[in-house]
């Protein structure tokens, strides 16, 4: 792609595309590519004028080089993009826009006033029939106050207001309607740029690949723990799935060669290759749009309040308008007063502030799945970690590995990664990766692994039987021996590190030592939710209890539990909430999932066990632990905003009513105030809640 530079900063820059008609659909697809891209923080593209300002990281040259080497019209990029195009969207209703004013303003100079009051009157015959369809369903809401003053004012000949009337109703409802739509579109999109890889089986090997290059027919391989990325048909295998995101039934369905397997259902146990339905990028975006719909369902409770307050408010404005009328004999008083609801603003405004925190959240990399759980965490005052992968670092590394058994560091660690590459654990991932870096390849040698939660895992290679896990597991649960001769090189292991111990047909052959160190903005990171409302931080894990209590004192914890089980972390869980508590748990792996089902507020790493985001109320990317912080002040924020936008929304309606009734707003002027009110609050409500986009500064 062939682009001038027009000006630049440090780490942005803005590019104009040269030689290219930018249409809609090619300003969507190199806009998505340039923010799949990891170099690309953000990248905006102008189809109008053909620029892109690109946000980057690194080296200015690279993003150059990305931008240099893109090309247009390339099929394979077309998956990158959503179905839905924010583009189209904003085309069709700047369109709209434009021909409703248009229109108005052709009417009042070119109209003759006879035909214009005839128009006039059949234009309000949708607005009228609202109104008495609610009057016939026993419902008094906001349309019988707009049927109301449309039909009085028509029976007064006053036309002029009823054109007015209807024509501010037309442009807050368009305007509502495009605000919400957009913020709609904007949070899936966000959502939407996490690109999930899968295991696809190609040529008889497994090869990972972004969910974005799946194909329809591709045989896709998933295990215990993993999600089901797309619709399919199972080839081979067997597994019982929990479908809970679908059916709400949590109990697990047996499925089998043949059965139906739905995305976003999670295996719990076994594993299948299943043939894939439709292409990996396809229906991407209208999955999460679902989610974001159904997430709406899990309003909070001040929503749901102030929705209700908001229909119980119009019969009080019926009843206002009727007792000005009683009082002045004014009819146009009457009608500045019909003029004005508090359920519009109410009804907008609310889920608006939730959907622009929820997109807000995604701008820290973390996806909340309703409003109610920002509620609850506005009110958590107690938080469970996790250990391994959550409070130490994402990436521990494999510092050593000590074989055994005549085996050889090179075999231990070929072996292990095999094992432990279909699990994604932060140790799993440690492994993996030590084999990539020294090289070396790890080909299917087995046959079905079996996931042991929160022990290990077990396989057979060559006919033998191969464990690899705790040392609980290896040694008491599989009686695995040492042996005899290398008794003290066992004993001589260090004991700061982590250790995984593998074992082939009873005997140990390979202990890879994993460097887990705590991450270093942990103990700042408890600080800051502890000034947000935190009292009660706990810490548990899988440990030993010396080591346990290392990692505590170092981040600051008030309590923590070593050797726990993950009916133990749920145990602690439920007790908590028992004795009053609100209870955030934050945890990454299969193990963790009983204590996030518990948990008020269930928070899972991104990086985890597929079971675990399922089961999790929020996810986080946790590229830094700050992100909770970010959270946990977001939470907060909307509660101060949704209760701030319940005290403006009655208060400025009031006072319109109050000044309708003295005669000193006429009935046109009420509704463009209660309408520009709306829309402001409305805007208002999808700003961001923290300042610059930015969390609150830690202290260690």
């Amino acid at each position: 792609m062939k682009c001038t530079i027009l000006h630049e900063g440090k780490g942005r820059m803005r590019v104009h595309v040269e030689k290219v008609r930018m249409t809609l659909h090619r300003a969507d697809v190199l806009e998505a590519y340039l923010n799949h891209n990891d170099a690309i923080v953000h990248a905006a593209v102008y189809e109008r004028t053909g620029d892109v300002v690109i946000t980057y990281t690194g080296k200015r040259t690279a993003a150059i080089a990305i931008l240099a080497g893109y090309k247009f019209d390339v099929a394979e990029y077309d998956a990158l993009v959503t179905s839905a195009d924010s583009r189209r969207l904003n085309r069709e209703y700047q369109d709209k826009m434009f021909d409703l004013v248009a229109g108005r303003c052709l009417r009042k100079l070119f109209l003759p006033a006879p035909i214009d009051a005839a128009y006039t009157v059949f234009r309000s015959i949708r607005f009228l029939w609202k109104g008495v369809r609610c009057v016939l369903s026993r419902r008094l809401e906001v349309e019988v106050l707009d049927a109301l003053s449309i039909g009085v004012s028509i029976l007064r000949s006053d036309f002029a207001t009823a054109g007015s009337v209807m024509f501010l109703l037309n442009l807050g409802s368009l305007l509502e309607e495009w605000t919400r739509k957009k913020s709609l579109d904007d949070l899936a999109r966000s959502m939407a740029l996490n690109v999930d890889k899968v295991w696809v089986r190609s040529q008889g090997t497994e090869v990972l690949v972004p969910l974005t290059k799946v194909r329809s027919g591709d045989e896709v391989v998933v295990r215990s723990g993993n999600m089901i990325p797309l619709d399919g048909t199972v080839l081979e295998g067997e597994a019982m799935v929990n479908q809970a995101a679908l059916t709400g039934e949590s109990m697990p369905v047996r499925k089998a060669e043949g059965s139906t397997l739905y995305a976003g259902t999670v295996v719990e146990e076994g594993e299948c290759v299943f043939i894939a339905k439709a292409e990996g990028g396809s229906n991407r975006y209208d999955k999460i749009v679902s989610m974001i719909e159904e997430s709406e369902k899990l309003k909070s409770s001040t929503e749901n309040r102030a929705l209700a307050l908001a229909d119980k408010l119009v019969p009080w404005c019926l009843g206002a308008t009727g007792v000005t009328y009683l009082l002045t004999r004014n009819v146009t008083r009457a009608i500045s007063c019909l003029m004005v609801d508090f359920s519009c603003a109410l009804k907008l405004s609310m889920p608006l502030a939730v959907l622009s925190a929820m997109r807000e959240c995604g701008s820290y990399h973390i996806t909340v799945k309703g409003g109610k759980y920002l509620e609850a965490l506005s009110q958590a005052d107690t938080i469970v970690f996790d250990k391994t992968g959550t409070l130490t670092r994402a990436t521990p590394q494999v510092v050593d590995v000590v074989p055994f058994s005549g085996c050889n560091e090179r075999e231990v660690l070929q072996l292990a990664a095999c094992l432990e590459e279909h699990f994604p654990h932060s140790m799993a991932n440690a492994v993996v990766r030590a084999a990539k870096e020294h090289g070396i390849s790890h080909e299917e040698m087995h046959s079905e692994v079996e996931y042991i939660v929160a022990h290990g895992i077990a396989s057979r290679v060559g006919g033998e039987r191969v464990v690899i896990g705790s040392h609980h597991f290896v040694f008491e649960d599989e009686k695995c021996i040492v042996p005899a001769d290398e008794q003290a090189k066992f004993d001589a292991l260090k004991p700061e590190h982590s250790h995984l111990y593998m074992a082939a047909s009873g005997q140990l052959v390979g202990v890879i030592c994993i460097s887990d160190p705590l991450r270093p903005e942990a103990a700042a990171v408890l600080n800051g939710l502890r000034a947000l409302g935190i009292r009660n931080t706990v810490m548990m894990t899988g440990d030993s209890e010396r080591t346990a209590a290392a990692i505590a004192k170092q981040v600051g914890v008030d309590r923590f539990f070593a050797e726990v089980l993950p009916e133990d972390k749920a145990n602690f869980v439920q007790q908590a909430k028992a004795e009053g508590h609100t209870v955030v748990m934050i945890g990454d792996g299969i193990n963790d999932s009983p204590a996030l089902s518990a948990a008020d507020i269930g928070i899972a790493i991104n990086s985890g066990a597929a079971i675990a985001r399922e089961i999790a109320d929020v996810t986080i990317k946790a590229d830094s632990l700050e992100e909770l912080v970010a959270l946990k002040a977001i939470a907060n924020s909307l509660q101060k905003r949704v209760h701030a936008n319940y005290r403006f929304v009655l208060t400025f309606n009031s006072a319109l009513i109050a000044l309708g009734a003295l005669g000193i707003l006429q009935p046109a002027s009420s509704a463009m105030l209660h309408n520009l009110s709306t829309i402001g609050i409305s805007l208002k409500s999808m700003t961001n809640l923290l300042p610059e986009n930015k969390a609150p500064q830690l202290k260690a």
